[in-house]
């Protein structure tokens, strides 16, 4: 075979057939997820499976004793499981292939779409599609979740988890044909998901161009049942696509592919306006979440719980002090020496959204000062500038999981010495991250050196009040 090269052009090194491989790999890899959907299901099974024996058992059981380990006791195990392993390493896996476990394995998406092809198929109402359920949602599981002790004791978990499977179910019984009507629009963890696969370096990609030349010639294709009601034909980004697998080849048109991982949110973002978004990842994942991490350790919530307790001592009103509530309104376990009075949880919920006004107020005023430093008020710019800080708030959300993963190995007697130094590494790395995304941002468009240069500064400030935020809770 003889291989002409054009003028100007550079015989390939041997680079290009490793990059070469990589994409013949990944369209393999697609074309896999095609060809195996009845394996997925029966994996899907096995994970239903294990996650309702995690789920249930345990909350059947006795508070494990001072002696239990997570290899010899099952609630310890399920906790471990659950808060130790499943929701940090999950966030992680969005960064690293997207929605894989939307798709693949996630029990609540799975019995969703299952329920859905049987239940009555009623169209999706309005007030479903409403676009600040994502943020809502994960506000108030987050809020909570922290009121009951959701990472401590199985009985919440049981609520908090199993409350919401029974709504994906519910939402199937309802809702769609075969669809996913609850991960697309009530999931708590949706928007979550949603932002964090944005900086996925691996994508199902859309060639319009080809969908379109598809010959008529080679017949109709058998239609993709799309379980999360992406628009495919359209679809730019990987922040809705759960990664099935199940459109790859249609047309000739889609492959899993790679990509820059800046790509998405420096390039696609900024397409369209999303206050939503916005909101969630500046007041809920970097106020709430954090807020929700912080309380117990936090000298702040011990001064003004006292403080209240004293003024309401002296105005002999002690019902705040000495009332209690049902386990599943707020923390009530006496075996455990572990119970909130009423005046415990207005203040728990007072501090985290307390916390999360404060951190929303000074990065959204950072955020507005960067997009005057650019030129003329733009809200397209703004919300654009802040899905640069995203990398930040997930980066901190993992930080806040994995804490529970490293206290519970510790008392295992595990010697973590190292965590220290990954967390430092991971923040600023994160804030790094969020750094060049605001750069690249900036720079869209024609905005002289000067005027760059000072947003930057002020998105410094955005990015530093997410990396404060977290490092005081470890340092």
């Amino acid at each position: 075979m003889v291989v002409v090269l054009r003028a100007g052009t550079r015989r390939p090194g041997p680079g290009a057939a490793v990059v070469s491989g990589v994409d013949r790999a990944l369209a393999d890899a697609g074309d896999w997820l095609l060809r195996h959907q009845q394996a997925i299901r029966w994996l899907q099974g096995g994970v239903i499976a294990a996650y309702g024996i995690l789920l249930v058992l345990p909350a059947a059981m006795p508070l494990p004793g001072r002696s239990a380990h997570v290899w010899t006791n099952l609630v310890l195990f399920a906790q471990f499981a659950f808060w130790g392993v499943w929701w940090p390493f999950v966030l992680l896996s969005m960064v690293l292939v997207g929605r894989l476990w939307c798709g693949i394995l996630c029990p609540e998406g799975a019995l969703s779409e299952w329920t859905s092809g049987l239940g009555r198929g009623l169209a999706v109402p309005r007030w479903i599609r409403w676009k600040g359920w994502p943020f809502l949602a994960f506000a108030c599981t987050t809020i909570y979740g922290q009121m009951v002790s959701v990472y401590q004791y199985a009985l919440p978990a049981l609520v908090v988890l199993g409350g919401s499977t029974v709504a994906a179910i519910a939402m199937g019984l309802v809702f769609g044909r075969g669809k996913r009507v609850w991960c697309r629009y009530l999931c708590p963890v949706n928007g979550v998901f949603t932002l964090l696969s944005k900086l996925a370096p691996v994508h199902f990609r859309v060639d319009p161009a080809s969908w379109s030349a598809w010959p008529r010639a080679a017949g109709p294709q058998p239609s993709v049942n799309c379980a999360p009601l992406v628009a495919i034909k359209t679809m730019k980004g990987a922040g809705a696509c759960h990664m099935c697998g199940r459109c790859s080849g249609y047309k000739g048109a889609i492959v899993l592919a790679r990509r820059s991982p800046m790509h998405e949110i420096v390039h696609v973002a900024g397409s369209e306006t999303r206050p939503w978004e916005t909101v969630l990842i500046v007041v809920g994942l970097m106020g709430i979440a954090a807020g929700a991490f912080h309380w117990a350790s936090s000298p702040v919530y011990v001064t003004v719980k006292q403080a209240l307790a004293e003024g309401l001592v002296a105005a002999d009103w002690m019902w705040p002090l000495e009332a209690t509530l049902p386990w599943w309104l707020l923390t009530n376990v006496p075996d455990q020496n572990d119970v909130m009075t009423v005046l415990d949880g207005a203040v728990l919920v007072g501090f985290i959204l307390g916390m999360a006004a404060l951190v929303a107020a000074g990065t959204l005023g950072a955020l507005a000062f960067a997009v005057r430093c650019l030129g003329p008020w733009s809200w397209a710019r703004f919300h654009h500038l802040a899905q640069a800080l995203i990398p930040m708030a997930g980066a901190g959300v993992f930080l806040g999981l994995s804490a529970l993963t490293v206290t519970m190995l510790r008392a295992e007697g595990f010697d973590l010495a190292f965590v220290g130094p990954l967390r430092a590494t991971l923040l600023g790395a994160a804030a790094a991250w969020s750094a060049t995304f605001a750069w690249r941002i900036a720079g869209l468009g024609a905005v002289p050196a000067t005027r760059r240069l000072s947003a930057m500064a002020a998105m410094a400030g955005a990015i530093g009040i997410g990396a404060a935020s977290w490092a005081t809770l470890f340092w």
